[in-house]
């Protein structure tokens, strides 16, 4: 789903469940326990998509953070103009 999202040269998000155990990503962009992130190649550094989790660092008002994702606590990925993608 991310690579057709590139591919149509949209802008790849993560919905994802902040509160899931082992998922780490700045409190500051968590709303009712969940967490919007933006994954797209400019936006990201190092993504690695595996089998357990997604991990990637990026930036949040200019500070670096590494970012965890448990694959269970990935709720949507979806293309930002359009909406369109996989719950």
């Amino acid at each position: 789903m991310y690579q057709w999202i590139v591919d149509n040269g949209m802008t790849p998000h993560l919905l994802v469940n902040a509160e899931y155990e082992d998922c780490s990503v700045p409190s500051a962009h968590i709303s009712d326990g969940n967490s919007v992130l933006n994954i797209a190649p400019m936006a990201v550094q190092g993504i690695t998509f595996g089998d357990d989790q997604v991990c990637f660092s990026a930036r949040f008002r200019v500070k670096a953070e590494s970012i965890l994702v448990p694959v269970t606590a990935i709720l949507a990925v979806f293309a930002r103009e359009n909406g369109q993608g996989m719950m």
